[in-house]
């Protein structure tokens, strides 16, 4: 998007000049799903596509959010509001005000309110993580506005801390920190279990990476996702009576399957089951990309969706129909659902003189099956969230 665009906007919408604008980017992840909150690895970029902050200061307490994408919506509250938006018209105001209310906490600096004009390139529920790019540009927002002294990775868990208990979303800290910690054409492979990251250039070669988006828009908060968290944790529970472990991420293949009697329930295995085998996956992958094994690394992308269909059961008709069909195009190394499923997007790498019959290809078989469109997209891998 176009800052001058942007500057004019919040301008039409404020009867004010701005005084700075940010980008937050959306993420992609190339394996490693459902792992974060199972204290395992993943191997997430943020992209291209994400959400534009165009902030200006006022003298009041007042915060006023104007949206440029949910029909020019305008939520308005006190900066001492603390109290959850349970009105669906206004939800996704608790991405900001989550974010507001536990900085606030720990900094005395936030003591005056703001405009706020929003605007996103990224498409809303396609699993590209577009409430992590909501909260990691409120928070770079407040650290550059406010000077607060907290680092990228402090902000991170605070925007993990908004989905889990201001939004009620028990998710990882994956999409967080893949948002604010991005950096260009490289992937980031984080152990969530400590933190621990380093950066892997994402060199694809001939390849490129193109997500497709289902167009059937998830609600993370409103489907199974808790459930799987959930499940997990008791499978966790019943583990931990004879192996010292605190997740599921510290296990390999083989130890799982020597303890699974343990877990004796048909359900729980197969979500501990993807959990363990995903996060080993995961590694092979990240050390496939080292060796510059492409080939390997699209074979376990396309298992991680194998995994994610069979044993974590979060697929569905939609994502399956877009691995599937990739998996039948030339020139494609892997496809995989990403994000937390039950809709939302698709990744595919695919050889950059195949990606137009891909895309067409796919798009045919999709809308076949599926009765309307998907959406592709190609995805240049970027920088975390910043003042532009």
């Amino acid at each position: 998007m176009n800052k001058e665009e942007l500057l004019k906007k919040y301008e039409a919408t404020s009867n004010e000049k701005a005084k700075d604008v940010f980008f937050s980017p959306g993420r992609i992840n190339v394996i490693g799903e459902h792992t974060d909150y199972n204290g395992g690895h993943v191997f997430p970029a943020a992209i291209s596509l994400g959400v534009y902050g165009v902030y200006g200061p006022r003298d009041d307490k007042k915060v006023r959010l104007y949206s440029g994408n949910v029909d020019g919506d305008i939520v308005e509250f006190d900066i001492d509001d603390t109290n959850v938006e349970k009105d669906e018209d206004r939800f996704w105001a608790n991405y900001f005000k989550g974010m507001i209310t536990y900085l606030r906490e720990k900094y005395d600096g936030i003591d005056h309110g703001f405009n706020l004009y929003i605007e996103a390139n990224l498409p809303s529920g396609s699993g590209l993580s577009s409430s992590a790019a909501i909260e990691m540009l409120m928070g770079i927002i407040l650290k550059d506005e406010f000077n607060l002294d907290v680092d990228r990775v402090s902000l991170a868990k605070m925007g993990q801390r908004t989905e889990n208990e201001f939004v009620g979303l028990n998710s990882g800290i994956m999409d967080q920190f893949a948002c604010i910690m991005g950096k260009k054409d490289s992937a980031i492979f984080l152990d969530c279990n400590t933190l621990k990251y380093e950066y892997l250039p994402l060199a694809l070669g001939d390849y490129e990476i193109i997500i497709m988006a289902t167009n059937n828009p998830h609600t993370l908060a409103d489907s199974a996702y808790n459930d799987r968290v959930a499940e997990c944790g008791r499978a966790l529970k019943k583990l931990q009576q004879k192996l010292d472990i605190k997740a599921l991420g510290e296990l390999d293949n083989d130890t799982f399957d020597e303890y699974s009697y343990l877990i004796n329930d048909e359900t729980e295995i197969k979500r501990a089951r993807h959990a363990v085998s995903e996060n080993q996956r995961t590694l092979r992958a990240t050390q496939a990309m080292k060796d510059g094994d492409l080939e390997k690394l699209g074979r376990l992308i396309n298992a991680s969706h194998e995994s994610l269909h069979y044993d974590y059961e979060v697929t569905g008709k939609e994502l399956d129909t877009l691995a599937e069909a990739s998996w039948k195009q030339p020139g494609v190394l892997g496809a995989r659902m990403i994000g937390g499923g039950f809709g939302g997007s698709a990744i595919a790498i695919v050889k950059k003189s195949e990606a137009e019959n891909f895309k067409k290809n796919v798009g045919k078989i999709y809308r076949d099956a599926v009765g309307y469109d998907a959406s592709f997209y190609d995805a240049e891998i970027v920088d975390g969230t910043k003042r532009i």
